[in-house]
């Protein structure tokens, strides 16, 4: 005949668990290397360019640790260089062209104009969004949203009085733009 075993009351079980401990020995303090990198003290402030390129999906933002907010020419002189080896890697490329040095930007309250050697419609549809979104996004006076600040296309270099006006969309497209 076999024998019943009772149950082990749940106090005891506890008990058991507490005596057992959880295999950790005491130890004191260690050494963990170096301070965690990548965020921020407080009262610190880092500044960043962010700058468009073309991903497998469509535009994508990159953004790029700076020493100091880039006016529109500054950040679409990093365009220009193309994205870095990381960037590249998470698949971005550029449609714009070198443009040998002749891209130049100026920015007043809310707009930026930028000044093409080439005609607009010689672009890609994805390189004229990479700059105006880059543009949008740079440090424009006026205080205006990066969607809300006109960009105007001037080709050739000429400066005349009527531009290709566009903004850049919360998606990172270029759309025509209207004065209302």
């Amino acid at each position: 005949m076999r024998k019943k075993r009772l149950p082990l009351p749940p106090l005891l079980v506890g008990l058991l668990f507490l005596a057992a401990g959880c295999g950790v020995t005491e130890t004191g303090p260690e050494g963990a290397g170096t301070p965690a990198s990548g965020i921020q003290r407080p009262g610190t402030h880092a500044d960043y360019a962010r700058l468009y390129f073309v991903g497998p999906y469509g535009l994508r933002a990159a953004t790029r640790p700076t020493d100091r907010l880039l006016l529109p020419q500054q950040a679409l002189g990093l365009l220009l260089e193309g994205p870095t080896d990381a960037e590249r890697e998470r698949g971005l490329i550029s449609e714009v062209p070198s443009m040998n040095g002749r891209l130049t930007a100026t920015a007043t309250a809310g707009t930026v104009d930028i000044y093409l050697p080439v005609n607009v419609a010689e672009l890609e549809v994805a390189a004229v969004s990479q700059l105006t979104c880059t543009a949008a996004h740079a440090d424009v006076p006026g205080g205006r949203r990066p969607t809300d600040v006109d960009v105007r296309f001037h080709e050739n270099l000429d400066r005349s009085p009527a531009p290709w006006t566009v903004r850049c969309d919360a998606a990172g497209n270029a759309h025509p733009h209207t004065q209302a």
